[in-house]
């Protein structure tokens, strides 16, 4: 039978349950928190994650998929912490998120010995511990796909190969990087079904949207609440054009939400929420808000809920 890997433990894929596909209990960067521990409150941040996560559990979330890698301060004992508090699921990954920056370390090593990494986090654990991770996470962004996004594209695509790891690949689609994603993974042998673009759903362009799809891979529709990449109009009008169109079994529904993040100090975060760049962003916001709309629309019911949520996570992650 096919299991996933947690943060505590290998579970029978039909354990999953209602998934959640991409959000952060924690994103900071772990060089600042190395260096300077002292800018962080540990207790606010493991306070905010587990009530975070509860409210998901509140509305039936049984597992959620924790993307964050190397440069987002990725900590496998936090996630178990948080998991422990709650009793959810929560699937840790290994990888590099960056949109361009590789410290020398990486710059001088090959793309077979970056794999390698990634191998041992998934094979025999992450962070010196007995957690393995169940994915491989990449990115590419606002710079496109430079030869060290590449690089680290292509080490994503041995390990998984190797070893049968699916992938998650953050995207911009206002720079076209999807179909290169897609391409590099493909040219590497990866299986269509083992890849997910992230942040699809940050265009309402169906006709690249459906190029992705054309290609077998799995898209998400999945930072529900970031004004400023697409406003939730504007994603729940993509969302349901392609539930209309049928493509419920190829899509992941998530929000991105990070329940707590560094990138800004709070009075700046303060002033982007006041100019509305995120709106009622949370782990909840797709359940309180999108499916009911989505319901009222009539492009959703229980069995298109369930595929999304429940057999599409299982159908990717699961190996």
């Amino acid at each position: 039978m096919a299991s996933v890997e947690t943060v505590n433990g290998a579970v029978d894929a039909g354990e999953l349950g209602t998934v959640l596909i991409h959000e952060h209990v924690r994103f900071r960067d772990e060089a600042v928190a190395e260096n300077w521990p002292r800018a962080y409150d540990g207790e606010h941040e493991m306070a905010a994650a587990v009530e975070a996560v509860n409210a998901a559990k509140d509305r039936g979330v049984k597992t959620i998929v924790e993307p964050t890698a190397m440069f987002g301060g990725r900590d496998v004992r936090f996630q178990r912490k948080v998991s422990d508090a709650t009793g959810v699921q929560i699937v840790p990954c290994t990888g590099i998120y960056t949109y361009d920056f590789l410290p020398h370390y990486f710059q001088s090593r090959s793309e077979d010995q970056i794999a390698e990494l990634f191998v041992t986090d998934i094979e025999q654990g992450v962070q010196e511990t007995d957690i393995k991770a169940a994915f491989i996470k990449c990115a590419a962004d606002e710079p496109g796909v430079t030869a060290n996004i590449e690089k680290v594209h292509r080490a994503a695509a041995r390990a998984s190969v190797q070893t049968g790891a699916p992938i998650m690949a953050h995207s911009r689609p206002a720079s076209n990087t999807g179909p290169r994603q897609v391409e590099i993974f493909l040219e590497e042998g990866v299986d269509p079904a083992k890849i997910q673009i992230a942040h699809t759903g940050d265009t309402d362009d169906l006709d690249y949207i459906e190029r992705l799809l054309d290609t077998g891979v799995w898209i998400g529709l999945d930072r529900y609440g970031l004004e400023l990449y697409l406003p939730i109009e504007r994603r729940n009008a993509t969302l349901a054009e392609l539930l209309r169109r049928g493509h419920a079994d190829r899509i992941h529904v998530s929000q991105d939400f990070c329940a707590t993040i560094d990138w800004f100090p709070p009075e700046v975060e303060e002033q982007l929420l006041a100019a509305g760049l995120a709106k009622d962003w949370s782990m909840t916001l797709v359940f309180d808000q999108v499916l009911p709309w989505l319901r009222e629309e009539g492009v959703l019911d229980d069995e298109t809920e369930s595929k999304i949520f429940v057999d599409n996570p299982r159908d990717w992650i699961a190996r």
